[in-house]
């Protein structure tokens, strides 16, 4: 393997992969505190989730002197600190003899689609966007493969996640602006080509998503010891098939979506955004980038980030989308598609059900329960939720 020359390490130029051997982790587990909530309302707070950790700490306690290695970060300086804001990666702060960074294994996207994207960051940065750029390997890739596992690096910053009724108004117009910012720069530095028409948005029928509830139900119904998430989860979906039935002739028509499209960040909310009081520092995790309806990222990045203990925060949602919207021409038109077909695919889809049955990764049962108070809210207040988007 190349070494690093010099004190500082590379940054990353290029989309490869680095591959280097090493030993299979362990596995263990750990405690998850998540919502149950019914009728739309969430009731109570469970603890009894079980979330496996095979690709976590054990995983970097192997890894961890093949990744300073291949980074030429030195020398450990203290232990490696778990980073608990993430889902679907893993994260640690690790502090060596060069500086203090931030480690992150990726598990939610193809190594190559992650080393491409990493490739991508350098000239967002250099356009100003808060973007920290990969460090490199030895051999200058953004990506080092330990045994089939992928870890990236960036230099550690200083700020904070902070959701979004904690933003005031200003703040919230301000992470709209930033997003507008962003779609601005990929328009001019795409990572790759944009299609000539935007990608197909089919919607999922009724009857497609009632059969998937009844099989989630079945999987409930072999289970020989439910657990207080199961029982929970088994009474949301009886009620997600009333919804369904009673809905289920309000699908969106047709599956161009409206407006303008390009490269995008993906998920763009408070998990992935670093604050020092009133300015982004850091907009992380750029694992998702490709090209969408721009209206699609706005309007989930407003789910996500103001949609909080079961309802969406209306007037922060408005000050989101009119940032937005002085730095990107989005018409009120183009934001009522993309609300309408957001809320059709959440009334639709069950991905949280689908990685803790079909998977055994439980790190996402908090979000379907969370989440199914929120679409009884918006349900509701359909044409309230509407008004807010346009801004």
């Amino acid at each position: 393997m190349d070494t690093v020359d010099g004190t500082r390490p590379r940054r990353a130029t290029g989309p490869s992969v680095h591959h280097l051997e090493h030993s299979t982790p362990s596995g263990r587990e750990r405690k998850l505190l998540f919502l149950v909530a019914a009728g739309g309302r969430i009731l109570r707070r469970v603890i009894d989730a079980v979330v496996p950790e095979e690709a976590g700490d054990d995983a970097l306690a192997r890894d961890l002197p093949v990744i300073l290695d291949a980074f030429d970060l030195g020398v450990l300086a203290e232990s490696p600190h778990y980073l608990a804001d993430g889902l679907m990666n893993r994260n640690w702060r690790v502090s060596t003899s060069q500086g203090c960074f931030a480690v992150k294994l990726i598990v939610d996207v193809p190594l190559e689609v992650a080393g491409r994207n990493l490739g991508a960051l350098s000239a967002l940065a250099s356009a100003g966007l808060p973007v920290c750029t990969p460090l490199a390997t030895s051999g200058g890739n953004a990506v080092a493969e330990v045994d089939g596992r992928g870890y990236c690096i960036i230099e550690w910053v200083d700020g904070d996640h902070v959701r979004g009724n904690d933003l005031d108004l200003d703040r919230a117009a301000l992470l709209g602006e930033q997003l507008g910012q962003i779609h601005r720069v990929l328009d001019r530095h795409p990572p790759g080509p944009v299609p000539l028409a935007p990608p197909p948005a089919g919607a999922t029928p009724a009857e497609k998503a009632m059969m998937a509830a009844d099989g989630y139900l079945d999987m409930i119904d072999s289970l020989r010891a439910p657990a207080a998430f199961d029982r929970a989860a088994a009474d949301s979906l009886e009620q997600r098939k009333e919804l369904l039935a009673k809905y289920a002739d309000q699908s969106p028509r047709g599956e161009v979506p409206a407006g303008p499209w390009g490269w995008t960040h993906g998920d763009f909310q408070y998990r992935n955004i670093l604050w020092r009081e009133s300015r982004v520092v850091a907009v992380l995790d750029w694992d998702r980038l490709r090209v969408r309806p721009y209206a699609e990222e706005v309007v989930r990045t407003a789910q996500v980030q103001f949609g909080v203990e079961g309802r969406f925060d209306l007037d922060r949602v408005r000050a989101f989308v009119a940032g937005y919207r002085r730095v990107i021409d989005l018409r009120a038109d183009d934001l009522a598609d993309g609300v309408h077909r957001l809320w059709w695919k959440r009334m639709t889809d069950f991905w949280q059900l689908s990685f803790h049955y079909k998977r055994g990764d439980h790190g996402c049962d908090d979000l379907f329960l969370a989440d199914e108070a929120l679409l009884y809210w918006w349900t509701d207040r359909l044409d309230e939720v509407q008004d807010a988007m346009a801004g």
